[in-house]
């Protein structure tokens, strides 16, 4: 007997469907029985931009590198070396964005040696949405990438699921609202070069000032046709200022309450003394 097999497919409900909603939570439930769960948002520090310019592409950082609410290192690099027409600024945790550019950088020479022509930006880009699509955000990178290919000045953004963005501006990290409002207010077509790099200064400075996950100083990457141009510690927005006054109390200022001495017998097995560095 032939079996009749409609071809003709149920047309879906308008608006979010949640039917997986069950499943989601039961999966959730097994995994956490083997000592798995689902990875959960991290709230990360970051000011990332890029533009495209009359002449090319400039990408933008700051150098603030945070553990929580501790500044780690005040002045590392984000902006990463991919091929020498082709640079890329990494958000979000910094082992992920160092390892996937590191990553990036060894198979687009080996892609370039195997083809014998110089690399695309497009080609950089699809091995980055592919690798971090195949991860499922677990790896915590959000990256913009920029370079001058034989297309011209290119300019993407991928974000950790492996979505991604093609525009002529582009900002991503926790001070990205505060950049963005820069270009958007700022921003045309065709611009000079020293305008461009003073825009993208300013959109992280602007990350710098009113994000806590940003801060330091602004790098700058500019790439024509004739090659890159790394401008580290392009400016200090954020100088430290110099003390004002004195901040020394009088003994007695604070009265003492109640005082408790408790002896403890000890041997002092070595002693040494060591001066604090208060600079």
């Amino acid at each position: 007997k032939m079996l009749n097999c409609s071809t003709q497919y149920e047309m879906p409900n308008a608006g979010f469907s949640f039917d997986n909603s069950r499943r989601n939570a039961v999966l959730e439930e097994g995994l956490s029985e083997k000592g798995y769960s689902a990875p959960k948002a991290r709230k990360t520090g970051t000011t990332i931009a890029g533009i495209i310019f009359k002449d090319g592409v400039i990408l933008g950082a700051d150098t603030r590198a945070t553990d929580d609410m501790v500044v780690a290192d005040k002045n590392c690099m984000k902006i990463h070396y991919i091929a020498p027409n082709i640079y890329c600024c990494g958000a979000g945790v910094a082992a992920d964005a160092e390892i996937t550019t590191q990553m990036m950088s060894s198979n687009i020479e080996l892609h370039s040696l195997s083809t014998g022509r110089p690399p695309l930006v497009v080609t950089v880009t699809r091995q980055l949405k592919q690798m971090l699509f195949r991860y499922q955000g677990h790896i915590g990178c959000s990256v913009i990438v920029g370079g001058v290919d034989v297309n011209g000045p290119q300019l993407y953004s991928v974000f950790p699921h492996g979505s991604y963005d093609k525009l002529p501006f582009l900002t991503m990290g926790s001070g990205a609202a505060a950049a963005i409002s820069v270009f958007e207010d700022r921003y045309k077509a065709n611009m000079e070069l020293e305008e461009a790099k003073q825009l993208v200064r300013d959109a992280i400075a602007a990350g710098i000032f009113c994000d806590l996950g940003s801060g330091s100083n602004v790098d700058l990457c500019v790439i024509t046709e004739k090659g890159a141009e790394y401008l580290r510690a392009y400016d200090e927005p954020a100088k430290k200022g110099q003390r004002g006054g004195k901040y020394t109390y009088k003994p007695g200022t604070t009265p003492v309450l109640a005082k408790t001495v408790t002896p403890l017998t000890l041997d002092i097995v070595e002693e040494s003394v060591q001066a604090m560095d208060t600079q």
